[in-house]
């Protein structure tokens, strides 16, 4: 069979199209695609939740790609060695309680753990803000695609309306950040703390 590039364009348009519309109305939107986001979406969408996931960069996975000073492992607690069990990651035992796994398959796996439980994720898209209404409350975001962020290009961005929206954008809290600043007193930001693992990771 010989391929048409103008089908595969259309392909391309109409799938994204019709993938981008349903979620324009959705039951969770989450922000940022790192992976406490990614182990939520799966969870959310094998509960049959509507869940649509946003990352501003091309890829997902946040800083779990660099692993530990660009060395590609990472360690995980007892706690959460059954995150890897239920993507699947494969891991070894450093010392009791210390489990290493390679950090470029953990991101792949969480990433295809999400997307095959029905999570929809779109990259390069950038939340600029929070829809609020009645009562203070959050009910969507507003978006646009990152490059027109990049660019200071002048283009208005759209809305997507969800029941739940969950902010994980790591150290920065954005969406947090957002909502404290738009509504006084609604959130109090902690924001990042030194660094203290067996504080920061607990469960």
């Amino acid at each position: 069979m010989e391929l048409d590039e103008i089908t595969i364009t259309r392909a391309i348009i109409e799938e994204f199209t019709s993938d981008f519309l349903d979620c324009t109305d959705t039951d969770v939107a989450l922000v940022g695609g790192g992976p406490a986001n990614l182990v939520a979406a799966k969870v959310l969408a094998e509960a049959g939740v509507r869940t649509v996931l946003f990352e501003r960069k091309l890829a997902i996975g946040g800083g779990m790609w660099g692993g530990g000073m660009m060395m590609p492992r990472i360690v995980v607690q007892e706690e959460a060695r059954r995150i890897l069990d239920d993507f699947g990651v494969n891991y070894t035992e450093y010392r009791p309680g210390y489990y290493v796994a390679d950090s470029i398959e953990c991101v792949c796996k969480l990433g295809a753990g999400a997307a095959t439980a029905g999570a929809k994720i779109f990259n390069l898209v950038s939340v600029e803000d929070v829809m609020i209404r009645e009562g203070d409350a959050v009910t969507g975001l507003v978006i646009n695609w990152t490059t027109v962020g990049l660019q200071k290009l002048h283009v208005d961005p759209m809305t997507i309306r969800a029941k739940v929206v969950i902010d994980g954008t790591g150290h920065d809290a954005e969406v947090c950040s957002t909502v404290a600043r738009k509504i006084p007193g609604a959130l109090s930001v902690i924001g990042e703390k030194p660094m203290w693992a067996d504080m920061g990771e607990r469960i």
